[in-house]
């Protein structure tokens, strides 16, 4: 029986990486199942109170959102061969550092994909990455070469 890989693609939410690196992984045929945090901002952000109710103060609005989502990043996490996170050009990714940092404090294989430009910035984060990838093709590569032990055909 072949092992289904359970990668965590967590971080940036405002590209489609998540999705070419699961086509690009469909068409290679790796045995690999994919989660992530919940990527529709809207529903990221109001879950807490649309679930549990109405909060008066943005700190409590926060704080309920952010628990229950932590409920599926936790569970993901733990539950994950790999984590990957991608830190993106266009926001500052406070939640892609923590979970970065959280996969690290669990031991998880952690692989970082990020451009070039911010390579000084994620030092600390790239320094506890067991590899640093500049584009999903590259994360493809990688999860090809720890399944199957295949290098990417020239």
């Amino acid at each position: 029986m072949t092992k289904i890989w359970q990668v965590y693609l967590s971080g940036e939410i405002h590209s489609d990486w998540r999705e070419q690196i699961e086509t690009m992984t469909k068409q290679k045929k790796l045995p690999v199942c994919f989660t992530s945090p919940v990527t529709n901002h809207e529903n990221s952000d109001n879950c807490g109170v649309a679930i549990l109710g109405a909060e008066d103060k943005p700190f409590w609005f926060d704080h309920k959102g952010g628990k229950l989502n932590a409920i599926r990043t936790k569970t993901l996490m733990r539950n994950a061969d790999i984590v990957v996170v991608r830190f993106g050009e266009k926001y500052k990714q406070w939640n892609a550092a923590f979970d970065a940092g959280y996969a690290s404090a669990l031991g998880k294989p952690l692989v970082i994909l990020h451009s070039p430009q911010l390579r000084h910035a994620l030092k600390e984060v790239d320094a506890a990455a067991l590899a640093v990838a500049e584009n999903p093709e590259q994360i493809v590569y990688i999860l090809d070469y720890v399944i199957n032990g295949n290098l990417p055909s020239a």
